[in-house]
Parts: C-alpha cells; structure tokens; sequence
C-alpha cells in the first residue's frame, strides 16, 4: 500500500504541472479584464462547467482570502483523470495563492502553484455577475511561446445555455478557440472528501519541515540535513523564477516595442493537463 501511495502521489504531482492548458507560439492573446470587478462578491465556491483540454471530473474552485491584505487563496479540488483509471475511491485538491499586483484592475492577477516550475501565471477575470457565471482566463509565458486556458465557472452545477453562448463567443472575440474548451460532468461526484484516498496538495505540502519529518524515523541528523537541504534549494528556487519573471516582463515589453508578433499553434496532447489556471 506504501508503494502504490507513492506511484500515486509522483503521478499526479507530475500531471498536475501540465494541466489544462494548450500551447501557442508567440503573445498571450490580449483578454481584457472584467470593469468595475469586486473580489469581495466573487469569493466562495465555483463549479467548473467547461475548461480548457481536462479530462478531470467534478472540478470546484473555492476562493478565499488569504493571510495578507490583496492576497486569496484558490483551492481545487476534483475527481482526477488519471486515479479515476484506478479503483482507488479518492479527492485530489490543489491549493495556489491569488495575488492582485494592480488595484486599479483586480480582476487581472497572478496565481502561484506549489508545482508550477514555471512560476506564476496570469489570472485574468473577464466577464462574471458574481451570482451565476464567471469567465476566466490564464495564460503564462513558456520561452518564446505561451500556454493558455480558459475556464466557465458556474454557482450551482450547472449553467444555462444562454451564459455559456455568451461566455464562449467572448473567448472567440479574443482570438481565444472556444473548441477547446472540454465539458466538465459534476454528476456522481463524492459527497464526503474524508472518504477513500484523498490526496491534498497547497503551498506547504513541500515546505522542508513536512519533507524532513518523512525522514525523521531515519535520525534526527539526516532529517535535519534534509530541512537544510530543501531550505536551501527553495531559496534558489524563488531566486531563479522571480529572475525569470523579471526577465520574461523585459523582454514582453521590448518585444512589443519592435512591433513584433508571431502567430501560429503549437500542437498538445489532448490528454495533458495541467493545474493552474
């Protein structure tokens, strides 16, 4: 049991880095942000009905606010693809930092995962009546391309046609295929997340504290090694994707300056996802 708890946990600590998403060459598409947003009406439970590329099932987001001011976290939680293959009865759930860098437009933030080796990502909000649908839409630079996804969320679990229609053709609007968006079943989901093997991943899953204490039958010496170690390697971890954010914003900004843009599509894997929005 040991054994297959670890296959599990590497196996989906892997998808989640790829999923949702699709590829592009060049930009970000230009999505504008929703006017006059209010985070405050948009916190609380959100079902997913359609995302980009997923195959996962009974897909909920709950936004909360955070620790610091202008800071929220999203948790999500669903039936993953690739456990579903098994027998296992189970809840995975992921939980990432919402940040806003500009309080004149809150509906354009910044996610951060806890397994997202590529930094942050955009989380953009574009269209929401805070009480039945929202739309939102991410996208991340990735050298000289990006990956992208969208997402309709509803407050209930279902959405009428008429919101979808008019969430979709706004994607399109955007230069944003809504094609590739999958549908989402809410149907059959688990009642009780206590239930079967649930597996939860959020921003101290891997602090060096947890990691070390795994290790802690082992002697107190090699724990406290392993804590200095990953200490250590978080701090150039944050080092390297915060320069690598910095440098993607120059060279966004200098490429927008030449007045140079690329267009065309990268081809994915339909069956690759990844988590962050």
């Amino acid at each position: 049991m040991a054994n297959l708890m670890k296959v599990v946990l590497l196996l989906t600590s892997c998808l989640a880095i790829c999923h949702g998403h699709t590829y592009h060459t060049g930009q970000c598409p230009n999505v504008e942000p929703a006017p006059d947003f209010q985070m405050s009406q948009f916190l609380g439970v959100w079902y997913v009905i359609q995302k980009t590329s997923t195959a996962s099932t009974c897909v909920v987001y709950n936004i909360t606010r955070g620790e610091e001011p202008g800071e929220y976290q999203i948790e999500q939680t669903s039936q993953h693809f690739a456990l579903g293959l098994t027998p296992l009865k189970h809840e995975y759930s992921y939980t990432g930092i919402l940040s806003v860098p500009d309080a004149d437009t809150p509906a354009k933030m910044k996610v951060r995962f806890p397994l997202s080796v590529a930094g942050s990502s955009k989380f953009l909000v574009f269209m929401t009546d805070y009480h039945q649908y929202a739309g939102i839409f991410s996208c991340q630079k990735v050298a000289f391309a990006h990956r992208r996804s969208a997402t309709i969320l509803s407050r209930t679990k279902t959405l009428d046609k008429i919101y979808l229609d008019k969430i979709r053709a706004r994607l399109s609007n955007y230069n944003v295929d809504p094609y590739d968006l999958s549908i989402v079943s809410q149907n059959d989901c688990p009642k009780n997340g206590s239930e079967g093997f649930n597996i939860h991943i959020d921003p101290n899953t891997f602090s060096a504290a947890n990691i070390a204490s795994v290790v802690r039958s082992a002697g107190d010496k090699i724990a406290s090694g392993v804590e200095t170690a990953i200490n250590a390697g978080k701090k150039a971890y944050n080092k390297l994707t915060t320069s690598k954010e910095d440098s993607d914003k120059t060279s966004t900004e200098s490429t927008e300056t030449m007045n140079y843009r690329t267009s065309g599509r990268m081809q994915h894997d339909p069956n690759a996802e990844w988590i962050a929005f």
